[in-house]
């Protein structure tokens, strides 16, 4: 299903914003193999870029507001529905939910602003920056592999570790949230190449293999 939502636009009239890849969503289904690899578009999400010392009263309050920062590269930091991931030492990414600005108490970028405060770093919302890819099954490990340099080995890979890197030669925030599923996080511009690029990497898993 295409990753879709109504909202108002400035005009007054109910308007329709549409996903960077939600054009892609029935040639992810179909290039999909259930029990083998599976990929989609996550749903909407609001994202934050974070910039902030972690070790200054500024970075407490924010961790207040967000379940916590991560304290080294790979990290998650956060709760259940927030996650924070490290993206250089004073630079995080969090990641919740789009009605986050409801569970949260109120809007989740406006409390994160005051929460900085007048020191030094910087809150940016990012929501449209970025969009959320999901890569899940027991070869999702070996898609990733034919474009990314990390080691993906769950000896070295732990679920709850988020890193940047790239895949097939596109910058992403990857998140591997469980054994077998990873949740990348490309720049709107780059979903459509890295969408195909995806498709491309899983299309020998919809194959019979050769006895």
């Amino acid at each position: 299903m295409a990753n879709t939502a109504a909202f108002t636009g400035i005009n007054g009239l109910r308007e329709i914003r549409r996903s960077p890849a939600s054009h892609l969503a029935e040639a992810f289904d179909t290039g999909s193999v259930q029990g083998t690899v599976t990929l989609n578009e996550g749903p909407f999400q609001t994202m934050v870029g974070v910039r902030v010392d972690r070790s200054s009263e500024a970075g407490a309050r924010i961790a207040s507001v967000t379940g916590g920062l991560p304290e080294r590269c790979g990290d998650v930091g956060g709760t259940e529905r927030v996650s924070v991931l490290w993206l250089g030492p004073q630079e995080f990414l969090v990641v919740a939910p789009e009605d986050a600005h409801d569970s949260l108490g109120g809007d989740l970028i406006g409390s994160l602003k005051s929460a900085l405060g007048d020191a030094a770093g910087q809150v940016v919302d990012l929501s449209a920056n970025r969009t959320t890819f999901e890569l899940s099954g027991p070869r999702a490990r070996a898609v990733l592999e034919k474009g990314c340099a990390l080691d993906l080995h769950p000896r070295t890979l732990k679920p709850g570790t988020a890193l940047n890197t790239e895949v097939g030669n596109i910058p992403v925030a990857l998140f591997k949230t469980g054994e077998e599923s990873f949740r990348l996080f490309p720049r709107a511009s780059f979903a459509d190449y890295l969408g195909r690029w995806l498709l491309d990497a899983m299309r020998e898993f919809a194959s019979p293999e050769v006895p």
